[in-house]
């Protein structure tokens, strides 16, 4: 229901800003950039759903390897601990804490095109203990969360674009990304706990979370001994060693259960095909509504009246300029993306505005992609409190990436 309030809310919200843009203006172009906009997104929505086809037969058919090998049993069983204290409604040892597991991993790695079919996966293992198949189950919600939350240690992709386009010190950002997601998954995980009314305060939970911050504090410190070049290329070669460790693990669990680990591939792939065909609907209706708010020009007000606001309470605005991507972050990836990549190239890659924007690229996820594509691919129509807390995380994740930015960078008056 929540769902359907914001997609018709964008709509009218865009239609009703293009036609005053063209009234008072006495031009059209705002009413043919909003219907140019919800071609192109129905456009894009496909080709993006097209484009994880291949990525999706890959990764599910490497899972169905692992499945069938005994990884994904024996990552259920490692994880049970922490996650039946979190999910207390699936099962111990179930397949589905194996594949959270698998796409927290890719997530905190920065390796979101492994992540997305890990985490379509998980979803369809908890929808297979979900009584109520058309609305999202407590454990539905505490996953979406934490993986909109995006908990991040190495974020890979934002260190490549800082390098790509020449910064000074491409992984400058690192730490206060890992501070940010931290928090973001965090608050996510409390507001969560207490609205499903899980106790965090029992011993499996709070070792986990010492555990945790204790070896993001030793990845600091030992990247903080580094050179900026030596952090990007060790960032680089450590994610892609443990993917490619991830692959030659499955495959040889496969043969050494003397399983046919080609048609076990060839299997898993097939349901990567279903899933992205399933997906194709649920994803341009969100990207058509979210591309035909962007081309009204009504976030184009929204931003303007905050930088007004925020002058006339005599609070420094210098980050005003990322508000656009930390709003599009929650709606669409490649929208943040290309808004990110466009601010680095326009402002450079130094640039205050620059950094608040990589920051925010590593440190959050897109909300209403992940509820559309996550959600969509196993049939589910009613969110119930998962967009409300998504977009709570992603809140504390834009605001830690801010006050982070003026501490590290030098920019706190």
């Amino acid at each position: 229901m929540v769902l359907n309030y914001i997609w018709v809310g964008f709509i009218l919200i865009a239609i009703v800003v293009a036609t005053a843009t063209a009234v008072f203006t006495g031009s059209g172009e705002a009413l043919n950039a909003v219907m140019s906009s919800m071609f192109d997104s129905a456009k894009n929505g496909f080709e993006i759903s097209l484009g994880l086809t291949g990525v999706l037969a890959l990764w599910l058919g490497i899972m169905k390897i692992g499945e069938k090998g005994g990884i994904i049993e024996f990552l259920a069983k490692i994880t049970s601990p922490f996650f039946c204290k979190i999910f207390p409604e699936v099962p111990k040892n179930h397949p589905a804490l194996g594949s959270m597991f698998m796409n927290f991993s890719a997530n905190m790695l920065g390796i979101d095109n492994s992540a997305t079919p890990l985490g379509l996966k998980a979803m369809q293992e908890l929808q297979q203990i979900n009584p109520q198949k058309n609305s999202a189950s407590n454990a539905m919600i505490m996953f979406l969360t934490l993986n909109t939350a995006g908990l991040t240690l190495i974020p890979v992709t934002v260190i490549t674009y800082q390098a790509q386009f020449g910064a000074a010190n491409p992984a400058d950002i690192l730490l206060p990304t890992i501070i940010a997601s931290t928090f973001s998954t965090i608050v996510g995980l409390i507001c969560v706990s207490v609205y499903q009314k899980i106790n965090l305060f029992q011993r499996a939970i709070i070792l986990t979370i010492i555990i945790i911050i204790a070896l993001l504090g030793l990845m600091v410190w030992g990247f903080s001994t580094m050179s900026p070049e030596s952090v990007g290329f060790y960032s680089k070669i450590i994610a892609n060693a443990i993917l490619l460790s991830i692959v030659c693990i499955f495959i040889i669990a496969g043969i050494r259960k003397k399983i046919n680990v080609y048609n076990a591939f060839v299997e898993g792939a097939k349901e990567g095909f279903g899933v992205a065909i399933k997906i194709v609907p649920f994803l341009v209706a969100m990207l058509v509504a979210i591309g035909m708010f962007r081309a009204s020009g009504a976030m184009d007000f929204l931003i303007s009246g905050v930088e007004k606001a925020f002058l006339l309470c005599g609070i420094n605005a210098d980050f005003v300029g990322a508000l656009p991507t930390a709003i599009m972050k929650s709606l669409s990836a490649s929208g943040a993306r290309g808004m990110t990549l466009e601010i680095m190239q326009s402002q450079g890659p130094d640039t205050f505005v620059s950094k608040i924007c990589c920051v925010l690229q590593g440190s959050s996820d897109t909300t209403f992609y992940i509820i559309a594509l996550y959600f969509g691919s196993v049939g589910i129509t009613k969110t119930r409190s998962a967009i409300t807390f998504g977009l709570i995380a992603d809140l504390v994740a834009v605001v830690s990436a801010i006050f982070l930015c003026y501490l590290f960078f030098g920019y706190l008056r």
